[in-house]
């Protein structure tokens, strides 16, 4: 009896009262939203679905519209044209349309009411979706930039304002396409996710200049998030324009406005 009561005794002396290995309790922030990250990068690129709408389609666009004459884009080269209007269409068509799908139907099953009584913050899991956004846009805009080099567009300008405009799109249409998804049901969701990337990809300034539609629709055209970012993108990469602040400051009111009005406003059930 003696010797076990000394064991004991021996142990808890040695190891500390209430300490285990592992220690029991969240790791740190940051290691939390690596590895969220991590999982979500993974769950976008193994979606068919997913991989449809942001990889195959600009990249089939991108091939189809600079080989075919098919729309007059009023420049030399159909490809200097089109080449930044389909990277602003690749953001769109993950930040936006395929962010808020999955989330919406994240939020349908279950899994974000699961997520928001984790360890993590509801806003690093927020942050992790986005940071997901980025690594696959970083993908994506390789991916595109390679097939247009191969067919012959010649880029321009600063790389830093590039990367400026791709960041604040991507932070206004992820505030955009999480909104929608933390706002309505999970099919409607999709259905006017699926809406707007098509509105979009015709009227903003993608694949048709807005030149072609008249000026009273244009004057509103010119205030889209997509269509600043197209045509930002296109004054940098075809014209070689130093930092178009116009278009800067149309893409950070709406990453503004959309991130915030999806922190006010998004239900996590």
């Amino acid at each position: 009896m003696s010797t076990g009561t000394s064991t004991g005794t021996g142990t808890g002396a040695g190891t500390g009262a209430g300490t285990y290995t592992p220690a029991p309790g969240a790791a740190p922030l940051a290691r939390m939203i690596a590895a969220q990250t991590g999982f979500e990068t993974k769950l976008l690129l193994r979606n068919g679905e997913q991989l449809l709408l942001t990889v195959i389609i600009p990249s089939l666009l991108l091939v189809l519209f600079s080989t075919v004459d098919v729309v007059d884009t009023g420049t030399g080269s159909s490809v200097d044209f089109l080449a930044p209007g389909i990277l602003a269409l690749a953001v769109m068509s993950t930040a936006f349309t395929g962010q808020a799908i999955a989330t919406g139907f994240e939020r349908r099953y279950g899994v974000l009411k699961r997520l928001a009584v984790s360890p993590l913050p509801r806003w690093a899991l927020m942050t992790s979706k986005t940071l997901s956004v980025l690594v696959t846009e970083v993908l994506q805009v390789v991916l595109l930039t390679v097939i247009a080099l191969a067919l012959g567009w010649s880029p321009h300008g600063n790389p830093l304002a590039v990367l400026l405009l791709l960041v604040l799109g991507t932070a206004a249409f992820s505030g955009l396409g999480l909104l929608m998804a933390g706002t309505l049901r999970a099919e409607a969701t999709l259905a006017a996710a699926n809406l707007v990337f098509l509105l979009l990809l015709v009227g903003g300034g993608v694949i048709v200049p807005l030149t072609k539609f008249p000026g009273a629709a244009r004057s509103v055209l010119d205030l889209l998030p997509i269509s600043a970012l197209s045509d930002g993108l296109r004054d940098v990469l075809q014209h070689g324009a130093a930092m178009p602040w116009g278009d800067v400051g149309i893409l950070a009111v709406w990453a503004v406005v959309g991130l915030g009005a999806a922190g006010a406003f998004f239900r996590w059930e």
